[in-house]
């Protein structure tokens, strides 16, 4: 799947209206690679690969775009502006985490989606979470969820979808179905969390009602107390970090649970972070080496080798930048609609400040507003 024409690169300063007014650098794979192979296997609740010689464990999968409709003519109406956003500087990677793996020409669904963005210019890790529910024009298909895009056409019409309505260029994906995401938090040996009451009795609900006793266990926690850590195993984990809320969960009132989509993907940034924060204080070399050859195979990206050789040299500096966070669509831009099959969906009012929004925060003051751009002399600028 071959973007390279549409993409605008904000990392030179004759591109005033798109991102990093700064000289360009040379391979950006290897300046970045290191941090963003960690937060892939953060994402599938693992650790980072240090030796080239176990990079045979990863599941390699190079983009495909023969199973997704080209036509993007559909989308105009959504996105103002048919250049998206890139920079040298910033390395832009769609993590997925699927319901199931699909199987033969088929797929799973979406059931999270979030763009992680490595910041080389501010130092800093930052997650964007898409709605699941966002109405949005999925190129050759007409308007849908966002999540649907990844059941017509995989990896590649989700990511065409992304860049179609947000105008942010994705560099990489990686992607984990349930079942790994379990197997994995599991090889960890569990996460340690800090949950609140509701957090950990969805939890208990939901192990209770799937009859999952004997695969995992009850968690155990002082009602005394609003918020407490506790220790999630892979099929606790899943559970909280799909936790949306619930009413009358398998029938039973006192199974009610307040919460919607924005609750639960800020759990799972929080979960993110909460591995990355573990890594940074625990995790030695030999113990992530010893996990890999089981980890590996679980997750699904198109890093390759080559981007991940640099990692031993420079991971403890990626690691170490800040870590922000923010949902998409924002408040003020969006309402809830119905379809006309009466499917509930989170309509974007304001697509033109939704991507500013969104670009704002990935590359910061290298974005520069229409207004702006106009009082700079620069031919070759792109208005936003």
């Amino acid at each position: 799947m071959s973007k390279k024409n549409d993409y605008v690169d904000i990392s030179s300063s004759s591109q005033v209206k798109k991102i990093y007014k700064k000289k360009h650098s040379k391979g950006k794979g290897f300046r970045i690679a290191t941090l963003v192979l960690s937060i892939i296997m953060l994402f599938a609740g693992s650790g980072l690969i240090y030796y080239y010689t176990v990079l045979d464990s990863l599941n390699y999968k190079e983009l495909d775009d023969s199973s997704s409709n080209s036509d993007t003519s559909d989308v105009s109406s959504s996105s103002s502006n048919s250049s998206l956003l890139s920079s040298t500087k910033v390395l832009n990677i769609l993590l997925f985490g699927q319901d199931y793996n699909g199987g033969g020409d088929g797929y799973g669904r979406s059931d999270s989606m979030i763009l992680l963005s490595l910041d080389n210019v501010n130092h800093k890790i930052k997650l964007t979470s898409f709605q699941r529910d966002t109405y949005v024009t999925i190129p050759g298909y007409g308007d849908a969820k966002i999540n649907a895009a990844f059941q017509y056409g995989g990896v590649p019409l989700a990511i065409k979808t992304i860049e179609a309505n947000f105008g942010i260029a994705v560099d990489k994906y990686a992607t984990v179905d349930f079942d790994s995401f379990r197997k994995i938090v599991n090889i960890l040996g569990g996460v340690d969390i800090e949950l609140t009451l509701d957090e950990i009795k969805y939890i208990n609900a939901q192990i209770d009602v799937n009859d999952q006793i004997g695969d995992t266990q009850f968690l155990d926690y002082d009602p005394s107390k609003e918020t407490q850590v506790v220790h999630l195993d892979g099929y606790q984990a899943l559970w909280y970090a799909r936790d949306r809320g619930e009413v009358a969960l398998g029938g039973n009132p006192e199974y009610t649970f307040s919460g919607d989509d924005w609750d639960r993907t800020k759990r799972q940034r929080k979960f993110i972070e909460t591995i990355l924060n573990d890594l940074r204080e625990k995790a030695s070399v030999t113990d992530l080496v010893k996990i890999v050859n089981e980890i590996g195979p679980l997750v699904t990206t198109n890093l390759k080798k080559s981007d991940i050789t640099f990692l031993v040299q420079n991971i403890m500096t990626y690691i170490n930048y800040d870590m922000v966070e923010i949902s998409i669509p924002i408040e003020g831009c969006w309402r809830y609609g119905t379809t006309d099959d009466g499917q509930s969906v989170i309509v974007v009012t304001d697509w033109e400040k939704t991507r500013m929004d969104l670009a704002s925060f990935i590359y910061e003051d290298a974005v520069v507003t229409s207004s702006q751009a106009s009082q700079l002399t620069s031919s070759s600028s792109v208005n936003y």
